[in-house]
């Protein structure tokens, strides 16, 4: 193995650790990144490529948000437009988005308005979503969220006739 003074520069993204770049191995990358922070060799970072990735760490939890809530709203759907379709698996997907929701945003409490605005826009998903695997027509479906979001992450709201055997 080459001394290190006899090592050639790494190439511009490529980290100087593991001699990859995101694009070519992205776990290697990270963890060639993690090192160099750990030994405080600020200078070796792929500065530009390491704001990117941490820029998009914040991001997926916005999408994370989305995605959960989308999921949550198209079960809440099924629940209330097929109420004798209703399964013990679609309580646990309800019960299980809301708990992750509720995680991310304790965890990132400055998401916390986040829900509120891509409700709309995951409530349409959600409707399409639901309206495919129900086989109803997407009409038959309210055109905007007919539930509060106070009320979409309340455990105890299942929308449409009581049924105690599943909730």
């Amino acid at each position: 193995m080459p001394k290190l003074a006899e090592r050639q520069a790494p190439e511009a993204g490529v980290s100087p650790e593991t001699n990859v770049s995101p694009e070519t191995d992205y776990f290697l990358w990270t963890q060639g990144q993690a090192a160099l922070v750990r030994a405080g060799r600020w200078a070796a970072l792929d500065r530009e490529a390491l704001a990117e990735e941490i820029a998009d760490l914040g991001g997926s939890q916005k999408s994370e948000i989305r995605s959960r809530l989308t999921v949550l709203l198209h079960h809440l759907l099924k629940w209330q437009f097929q109420p004798q379709q209703r399964k013990y698996g679609w309580r646990a997907t309800i019960v299980e988005q809301r708990v992750s929701l509720d995680d991310v945003v304790t965890m990132s409490p400055s998401l916390r308005a986040w829900p509120a605005e891509v409700l709309a826009k995951a409530y349409r998903l959600a409707r399409v979503r639901a309206a495919d695997e129900t086989g109803l027509p997407e009409r038959s479906f309210p055109p905007d969220c007919p539930y509060t979001l106070a009320q979409i992450l309340d455990e105890r709201f299942y929308p449409g006739p009581e049924e105690p055997d599943v909730v």
